[in-house]
């Protein structure tokens, strides 16, 4: 049987940086021969105030503590079995060979098999125990499509594990074992309060070898790396390597503060960049799959887009700060709220939305039903409205990204003409989307430059609707008389909205 690591590879993860650059998730534990048990006593107890990252003179009574309470998981999953239909011969076979070489006999040699023979495959990762009954944290790409999961103890004793539940979007998932006896387990740590500069301590498996402590520091927070929407890493300098997902991150006391997730890496290798789950996201997490075996989140019913220079400029921002609403949702809790397309989101419950991916993963904390308070901007001042959070739809985010949004910057060098019934028929443009549609860009205008084509229907022009060119002129005429430095559309394209701030020359 052939040997898979549970990895999520650089083409999984996302490019972070050059073509040859990319995230390589790592996987594992194993165990450490020579600790004491760890009795369920035995939690790390919380560290006095200000001394989480202190590093003493030696980390072995730490790393004994813990030890016991991480393990190692192997999984095996079933691949293949899949009908890849009928045997069939080249379509540009000339008619007499098709004769030929249709006959039932030939199929073998010239066809294609009808299935792929079924095969397991086994995986490795690692996991660590967060209480005595025997509840295990690990990443969900360790765990998920499993059929069989076994953990195995430091002592050397394997256990088979039922999976609880798992949360792909923050890469986390909840195994249990039924042990004869009381678990060792570890406590999770503040990970609000870890700072950059407080040393660390990694446990895992890399690369099968067994159980591997390593240390470093706290190297950056809030990283975003593309592997979801709720992105908030702490970057850490302890090498970790493929071998150890799922694995903790701990502070200097032995309490869990991150969950090895993922590393930067140019050759699959540690070169000293690792990124591990905050454990105040993860603990939460771990609660609600424990609980209900699912993550509940808030949601908003709003499509967000960044704030860059141009459109806080055409909005009058003092500063390119918050998320701007660029659609939504009809008879979501944004809409019953009061809050528009144009909208800026800029804080939700006194916390300040500095940039829109944070947005996402405020509102999810959020417990439906919940009201809050979400400051917007809107006509050149701030206001605050009340809304009531929702729940997530099961295919909903709970404030979709625009992924377009980075390619608009500037505009004008536009061709416009009125969208009648004919274009729209032309265009396939659904009878819902009215505005001016743009027949062509001037190849070295910045509109080109920034993504804008013929086919685009802008939909508004300084929250204003529009359906003529005309109309169109007068807004940019009108923008200019005021001395205003861009001017904010609403454009429309493939059934997404998006705002596109247009710098207006002399």
């Amino acid at each position: 049987m052939k040997e898979i690591h549970t990895d999520r590879t650089p083409r999984r993860a996302g490019r972070i940086a050059a073509a040859a650059t990319a995230l390589a998730i790592a996987a594992g534990s194993a165990t450490f021969v020579g600790t004491p048990p760890l009795q369920a006593s035995d939690a790390i107890n919380p560290a006095p105030a200000g001394q989480a990252g202190a590093l003493p003179g030696s980390l072995a009574d730490v790393v004994e503590k813990v030890a016991p309470a991480v393990v190692s998981i192997q999984v095996e999953k079933k691949i293949g079995g899949l009908s890849m239909g009928s045997p069939r011969l080249p379509d540009n076979m000339p008619e007499f060979f098709k004769r030929f070489f249709g006959d039932e006999r030939f199929k073998d040699f010239f066809g294609v098999p009808e299935q792929m023979p079924e095969r397991r495959v086994g995986g490795i990762g690692s996991g660590f125990i967060i209480d005595p009954e025997g509840y295990i944290v690990t990443n969900n790409h360790v765990a998920e499509d499993a059929d069989k999961i076994t953990v195995t103890l430091q002592g050397g004793k394997e256990y088979e594990a039922e999976l609880i539940g798992a949360d792909p979007k923050t890469d986390l998932a909840l195994v249990k074992i039924d042990a004869d006896e009381s678990l060792p387990y570890v406590e999770w740590g503040d990970s609000d309060t870890a700072r950059v500069g407080d040393w660390i301590i990694a446990v895992g498996n890399p690369f099968g070898l067994g159980q591997t402590v390593t240390t470093g520091i706290i190297s950056a927070r809030g990283r975003s790396i593309g592997a979801g929407p709720y992105d908030d890493f702490l970057q850490v300098s302890a090498p970790i390597n493929r071998g150890n997902s799922g694995g903790p991150t701990l502070d200097t006391h032995g309490r869990v503060i991150g969950v090895n997730t993922a590393i930067f890496s140019p050759s699959g290798g540690s070169v000293g960049i690792g990124f591990a789950i905050p454990s105040n996201m993860a603990a939460d997490v771990v609660r609600q799959l424990k609980e209900h075996g699912k993550v509940e989140r808030g949601w908003l019913g709003v499509m967000i887009q960044t704030v860059n220079e141009d459109l806080a400029a055409g909005l009058n921002l003092p500063s390119a700060e918050g998320a701007i609403v660029s659609q939504v949702t009809p008879g979501g809790p944004a809409e019953k709220a009061g809050i528009r397309q144009g909208d800026v989101i800029v804080a939700v419950n006194g916390e300040r939305i500095e940039e829109m991916r944070e947005l996402p993963r405020v509102i999810a904390g959020i417990p439906a039903g919940e009201k809050a308070k979400i400051d917007i901007w809107r006509d050149g001042r701030e206001m605050t409205v009340s809304a009531t959070i929702g729940s997530m739809p099961d295919e909903e985010q709970v404030a979709a990204r625009d992924d377009r949004a980075g390619e608009t910057e500037d505009a004008l060098g536009l061709r416009l003409a009125q969208l009648d019934a004919a274009t729209r028929e032309r265009l396939g443009l659904d009878e819902s989307v009215d505005g001016v549609l743009i027949t062509g860009v001037r190849s070295d205008s910045p509109a080109a430059e920034r993504g804008l084509s013929a086919g685009d229907v802008i939909v508004s022009v300084e929250n204003q609707k529009v359906t003529s060119p005309a109309e169109v002129r007068e807004r940019i005429a009108a923008a200019k008389k005021e001395n205003r430095k861009a001017l904010v559309m609403l454009v429309a394209r493939d059934a997404q909205q998006r705002f596109v701030a247009l710098p207006l020359t002399a």
